[in-house]
């Protein structure tokens, strides 16, 4: 998670949401999310190299990126998704719907949703 807390108006003054607050609507969303196994870490290295560890679920902040974008949220998330389905369209669903969560339990607008597939992995 990175950068400072993201502020929302109102008329009797602001309300401050730490990084970490948004990040774990993210992780929860993502992860109830059809076709998401799991958050990974940011993958170093190429080819055979590179090693991409599934988080435990117990740590659904791990994986994401929390941005403000000029008063918006730009998000990165780093997950695992099941083998077998089509990855694009499993992409799409899980940014339309950390978008909307994090659009509606925040009242913040939310800038990007990037979504990077580290792995594929069957489901237990």
């Amino acid at each position: 998670m990175e950068e400072r807390a993201l502020t929302v108006p109102s008329e009797l003054g602001r309300i401050t949401i730490s990084p970490e607050a948004i990040a774990q609507i993210v992780g929860r969303t993502a992860a109830e999310c059809y076709g998401v196994v799991g958050m990974s870490l940011r993958a170093s290295g190429l080819g055979r190299e590179r090693v991409t560890k599934l988080l435990p679920r117990a740590r659904p902040t791990r994986g994401i990126v929390v941005r403000n974008v000029g008063g918006a949220v730009g998000l990165e998330l780093y997950v695992v998704m099941e083998h077998g389905l089509n990855l694009a369209e499993v992409a799409a669903t899980v940014r339309s719907q950390v978008s909307y969560e994090v659009e509606r339990l925040t009242g913040l607008r939310v800038a990007s949703v990037d979504v990077h597939i580290q792995d594929v992995k069957r489901s237990a």
